[in-house]
């Protein structure tokens, strides 16, 4: 069974289970089965660099390596910025209870891009909590399922149905190219311009 989520709002805890929104659920899905000639079930296959060996499923893997080719273990590995300082990873969230301290408002949530969507169902009743959803209230807090190099931005609100959900998303990233230039109008020409090139509005 998958760990629960805590919520603490005003002292008081409450576990949530997660239930992931995908397009499957909202949607539905259509699956593809391909088979040969014969009618047997056919598997993905990857066609081998030398152009003749083919891998089957689960014959490919990734490998970490250092500069001198030698092979490093996932655990060995520490994330580093630009500068080559080392990055404190971030908890899980599931880890620890996450307080519920920052309010946002909905241009802080529609100024990200979200990715992720979980329906959040409470093992108990939460009534404080679930009035300031009610009223509208969109708590923010870092989120990070099971930890890394830097936790994602958490949206905790109330939709429509009287559910309660958790958006996960990064900040949208807009960078400022310049401003439009205009093509610029030539007295001259349009002076020059007899009756007959004039537009006619009143034809329809």
């Amino acid at each position: 069974m998958a760990k629960p989520l805590t919520i603490q709002f005003q002292g008081q805890s409450v576990n949530f289970t997660l239930e992931k929104i995908d397009r499957s659920k909202l949607y539905g899905y259509v699956e593809t089965d391909v088979q040969d000639e014969s009618g047997k079930h056919c598997e993905l296959g990857t066609l081998a660099g030398d152009g003749r060996s083919i891998i089957g499923k689960g014959g490919t893997a990734i490998a970490y390596l250092s500069q001198d080719g030698l092979w490093r273990k996932r655990a060995e590995l520490k994330p580093v910025d630009v500068h080559g300082k080392v990055i404190m990873p971030v908890a899980s969230s599931f880890d620890a209870p996450v307080a519920l301290e920052q309010r946002a408002t909905i241009d802080d949530y529609f100024s990200h891009n979200i990715h992720l969507a979980y329906q959040l169902v409470p093992d108990a009743e939460h009534a404080a909590l679930m009035q300031e959803l009610r009223a509208g209230t969109i708590f923010q807090f870092p989120f990070s399922y099971r930890g890394g190099v830097e936790a994602s931005a958490g949206f905790l609100l109330l939709g429509s149905d009287g559910n309660v959900f958790l958006c996960v998303g990064a900040r949208t990233a807009i960078e400022f190219i310049g401003l439009r230039a205009t093509a610029a109008v030539i007295a001259d020409e349009v002076e020059e311009a007899g009756e007959e090139d004039a537009l006619d509005f009143s034809l329809v």
